[in-house]
Protein backbone atom coordinates (compact mmCIF):
# COMPACT_ATOMS: atom_id res chain seq x y z
CA UNK A 1 0.00 0.00 0.00
CA UNK A 2 1.42 3.37 -1.06
CA UNK A 3 1.84 5.95 1.71
CA UNK A 4 0.97 9.60 1.11
CA UNK A 5 1.57 12.59 3.37
CA UNK A 6 -0.87 15.44 2.82
CA UNK A 7 -0.22 18.85 4.40
CA UNK A 8 -3.32 21.02 4.09
CA UNK A 9 -4.74 23.49 6.64
CA UNK A 10 -8.26 23.61 5.12
CA UNK A 11 -9.99 20.78 6.92
CA UNK A 12 -12.79 20.37 4.38
CA UNK A 13 -10.22 19.81 1.62
CA UNK A 14 -8.01 17.46 3.61
CA UNK A 15 -11.02 15.40 4.76
CA UNK A 16 -12.46 15.12 1.26
CA UNK A 17 -9.15 14.23 -0.39
CA UNK A 18 -7.95 11.82 2.30
CA UNK A 19 -11.27 9.91 2.26
CA UNK A 20 -11.12 9.65 -1.51
CA UNK A 21 -7.52 8.42 -1.51
CA UNK A 22 -8.26 5.82 1.17
CA UNK A 23 -11.09 4.51 -1.00
CA UNK A 24 -8.40 3.85 -3.63
CA UNK A 25 -6.32 1.94 -1.07
CA UNK A 26 -3.75 4.61 -0.30
CA UNK A 27 -2.53 5.04 3.26
CA UNK A 28 -2.90 8.76 4.00
CA UNK A 29 -1.37 10.80 6.83
CA UNK A 30 -2.71 14.34 7.19
CA UNK A 31 -0.77 17.26 8.64
CA UNK A 32 -2.62 20.44 9.53
CA UNK A 33 0.33 22.76 8.93
CA UNK A 34 3.87 22.89 7.62
CA UNK A 35 5.52 22.36 11.00
CA UNK A 36 3.62 19.12 11.58
CA UNK A 37 4.40 17.96 8.05
CA UNK A 38 8.13 18.47 8.56
CA UNK A 39 7.99 16.76 11.98
CA UNK A 40 6.35 13.72 10.38
CA UNK A 41 8.92 13.65 7.59
CA UNK A 42 11.81 13.79 10.04
CA UNK A 43 10.17 11.14 12.21
CA UNK A 44 9.53 8.61 9.42
CA UNK A 45 10.82 9.38 5.97
CA UNK A 46 8.98 6.49 4.30
CA UNK A 47 6.28 8.28 2.32
CA UNK A 48 5.85 7.41 -1.36
CA UNK A 49 4.48 10.87 -2.20
CA UNK A 50 4.06 14.21 -0.41
CA UNK A 51 1.30 16.73 -1.16
CA UNK A 52 1.86 20.25 0.15
CA UNK A 53 -0.40 23.28 0.24
CA UNK A 54 1.75 26.29 -0.63
CA UNK A 55 0.23 28.63 1.96
CA UNK A 56 -0.44 27.15 5.38
CA UNK A 57 0.39 27.97 9.00
CA UNK A 58 3.93 27.43 10.20
CA UNK A 59 6.34 26.43 7.49
CA UNK A 60 5.03 27.12 4.01
CA UNK A 61 4.71 24.33 1.49
CA UNK A 62 7.61 25.86 -0.41
CA UNK A 63 9.87 25.72 2.65
CA UNK A 64 8.86 22.13 3.46
CA UNK A 65 9.61 21.16 -0.13
CA UNK A 66 13.06 22.80 0.05
CA UNK A 67 13.81 20.95 3.27
CA UNK A 68 12.74 17.64 1.72
CA UNK A 69 15.12 18.15 -1.19
CA UNK A 70 18.00 19.28 1.03
CA UNK A 71 17.58 16.45 3.52
CA UNK A 72 16.33 13.52 1.42
CA UNK A 73 17.10 14.33 -2.22
CA UNK A 74 14.72 13.84 -5.12
CA UNK A 75 13.41 10.30 -4.82
CA UNK A 76 10.08 11.23 -3.19
CA UNK A 77 7.62 13.01 -5.52
CA UNK A 78 6.23 16.31 -4.26
CA UNK A 79 2.89 17.61 -5.55
CA UNK A 80 1.92 21.19 -4.72
CA UNK A 81 -1.69 22.10 -3.95
CA UNK A 82 -2.28 25.77 -4.52
CA UNK A 83 -5.05 28.30 -4.96
CA UNK A 84 -2.50 30.44 -6.75
CA UNK A 85 -2.55 29.94 -10.49
CA UNK A 86 -0.14 32.55 -11.80
CA UNK A 87 3.04 31.59 -13.59
CA UNK A 88 5.22 33.13 -10.86
CA UNK A 89 3.58 31.01 -8.16
CA UNK A 90 3.99 27.87 -10.25
CA UNK A 91 7.64 28.67 -10.95
CA UNK A 92 8.29 29.29 -7.23
CA UNK A 93 7.03 25.78 -6.52
CA UNK A 94 9.20 24.28 -9.24
CA UNK A 95 12.24 26.16 -7.98
CA UNK A 96 11.58 24.76 -4.50
CA UNK A 97 11.86 21.25 -5.93
CA UNK A 98 8.21 20.30 -6.58
CA UNK A 99 7.56 17.74 -9.32
CA UNK A 100 4.06 18.88 -10.22
CA UNK A 101 1.23 21.11 -9.03
CA UNK A 102 -2.53 21.32 -9.15
CA UNK A 103 -4.58 24.49 -8.73
CA UNK A 104 -7.54 24.57 -6.35
CA UNK A 105 -10.38 24.01 -6.84
CA UNK A 106 -9.65 20.76 -8.65
CA UNK A 107 -11.55 17.63 -9.59
CA UNK A 108 -10.64 14.63 -7.47
CA UNK A 109 -10.06 12.39 -10.48
CA UNK A 110 -7.60 14.90 -11.93
CA UNK A 111 -5.71 14.79 -8.62
CA UNK A 112 -5.76 10.99 -8.76
CA UNK A 113 -4.36 11.02 -12.29
CA UNK A 114 -1.51 13.28 -11.24
CA UNK A 115 -0.71 11.17 -8.18
CA UNK A 116 -0.72 7.96 -10.19
CA UNK A 117 1.50 9.48 -12.88
CA UNK A 118 4.06 10.66 -10.32
CA UNK A 119 4.07 7.32 -8.50
CA UNK A 120 4.30 5.40 -11.75
CA UNK A 121 7.26 7.41 -12.93
CA UNK A 122 9.06 7.37 -9.60
CA UNK A 123 8.97 3.58 -9.58
CA UNK A 124 9.16 2.72 -13.28
CA UNK A 125 12.13 1.55 -15.30
CA UNK A 126 14.24 1.21 -12.16
CA UNK A 127 16.98 -0.77 -13.88
CA UNK A 128 17.37 1.29 -17.05
CA UNK A 129 20.52 3.23 -17.92
CA UNK A 130 20.28 5.41 -21.02
CA UNK A 131 23.24 6.84 -22.94
CA UNK A 132 23.61 9.70 -25.40
CA UNK A 133 27.14 10.76 -26.28
CA UNK A 134 29.01 11.36 -23.03
CA UNK A 135 25.78 11.59 -21.00
CA UNK A 136 24.44 8.64 -19.03
CA UNK A 137 21.04 8.67 -17.33
CA UNK A 138 20.55 6.22 -14.46
CA UNK A 139 16.80 6.10 -13.95
CA UNK A 140 17.00 4.04 -10.75
CA UNK A 141 19.15 6.57 -8.91
CA UNK A 142 17.56 9.70 -10.46
CA UNK A 143 21.06 10.75 -11.50
CA UNK A 144 22.82 11.69 -14.70
CA UNK A 145 26.56 11.38 -15.29
CA UNK A 146 28.42 13.63 -17.69
CA UNK A 147 32.19 13.71 -17.69
CA UNK A 148 33.23 13.34 -14.06
CA UNK A 149 30.12 15.07 -12.77
CA UNK A 150 27.21 13.30 -11.07
CA UNK A 151 23.97 15.26 -11.44
CA UNK A 152 20.93 14.81 -9.20
CA UNK A 153 17.55 15.15 -10.92
CA UNK A 154 14.05 15.76 -9.65
CA UNK A 155 11.40 13.32 -10.82
CA UNK A 156 10.06 15.76 -13.41
CA UNK A 157 13.57 16.63 -14.62
CA UNK A 158 14.28 12.92 -14.88
CA UNK A 159 11.10 12.29 -16.88
CA UNK A 160 11.75 15.23 -19.21
CA UNK A 161 15.34 14.19 -19.86
CA UNK A 162 14.31 10.55 -20.34
CA UNK A 163 11.63 11.58 -22.84
CA UNK A 164 14.05 13.78 -24.78
CA UNK A 165 16.64 10.99 -24.89
CA UNK A 166 14.00 8.52 -26.08
CA UNK A 167 13.21 10.95 -28.92
CA UNK A 168 16.81 11.88 -29.74
CA UNK A 169 17.08 13.88 -32.95
CA UNK A 170 13.36 14.71 -33.12
CA UNK A 171 11.91 18.22 -32.98
CA UNK A 172 9.71 18.28 -29.88
CA UNK A 173 7.05 20.96 -29.58
CA UNK A 174 6.17 22.50 -26.24
CA UNK A 175 2.62 21.16 -26.57
CA UNK A 176 3.95 17.65 -27.17
CA UNK A 177 6.18 17.87 -24.11
CA UNK A 178 3.32 19.21 -21.97
CA UNK A 179 1.04 16.40 -23.08
CA UNK A 180 3.50 13.51 -22.83
CA UNK A 181 5.64 14.56 -19.85
CA UNK A 182 3.08 16.44 -17.76
CA UNK A 183 0.03 14.35 -18.76
CA UNK A 184 -2.09 17.41 -19.34
CA UNK A 185 -2.96 19.98 -21.96
CA UNK A 186 -1.89 23.06 -20.01
CA UNK A 187 -2.79 26.60 -20.88
CA UNK A 188 -0.58 27.27 -23.91
CA UNK A 189 0.61 30.49 -22.25
CA UNK A 190 2.42 28.59 -19.49
CA UNK A 191 6.20 28.48 -19.63
CA UNK A 192 6.63 25.38 -17.48
CA UNK A 193 8.42 23.53 -20.30
CA UNK A 194 10.89 26.38 -20.77
CA UNK A 195 11.49 26.49 -17.02
CA UNK A 196 12.35 22.81 -16.85
CA UNK A 197 14.46 22.88 -20.02
CA UNK A 198 16.42 25.71 -18.41
CA UNK A 199 16.91 23.56 -15.29
CA UNK A 200 18.24 20.70 -17.42
CA UNK A 201 20.52 22.96 -19.41
CA UNK A 202 22.01 24.36 -16.23
CA UNK A 203 22.67 20.84 -14.99
CA UNK A 204 23.84 18.91 -18.06
CA UNK A 205 24.94 21.50 -20.63
CA UNK A 206 26.15 24.69 -18.93
CA UNK A 207 29.78 23.66 -18.35
CA UNK A 208 30.29 21.61 -21.50
CA UNK A 209 31.26 22.78 -24.98
CA UNK A 210 29.11 20.22 -26.77
CA UNK A 211 25.47 21.04 -26.07
CA UNK A 212 22.80 18.34 -26.02
CA UNK A 213 19.61 20.40 -25.75
CA UNK A 214 18.96 22.66 -28.75
CA UNK A 215 16.25 25.25 -29.33
CA UNK A 216 14.12 24.77 -32.46
CA UNK A 217 12.88 28.26 -33.31
CA UNK A 218 9.11 28.44 -33.54
CA UNK A 219 8.67 24.84 -32.35
CA UNK A 220 10.37 23.84 -29.13
CA UNK A 221 13.48 21.75 -28.52
CA UNK A 222 15.60 18.95 -29.91
CA UNK A 223 17.96 16.62 -28.01
CA UNK A 224 20.95 15.50 -30.03
CA UNK A 225 24.64 14.80 -29.42
CA UNK A 226 27.95 15.91 -30.90
CA UNK A 227 26.92 19.44 -31.82
CA UNK A 228 27.91 22.80 -30.41
CA UNK A 229 25.36 25.38 -29.35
Amino acid sequence: MKKILMAEDEENISDFVSRGLRNFNYEVTVAADGDEAWWLLEKENNFDLVMLDIRMPGLSGLEVCRRIRDAFGYRTPVLMLTALGTTNDIVDGLHAGADDYIVKPFMFMELMARIEALLRRSGANTERVMTCGDLKLDIASHQALRGDRTIDLSIKELRLLQYMMEHEGEDLSRRQLLKDVWDKDFDTNTNVVDVYVRYLRQKIDADFDAKLIHTVVGTGYCFRKNENS
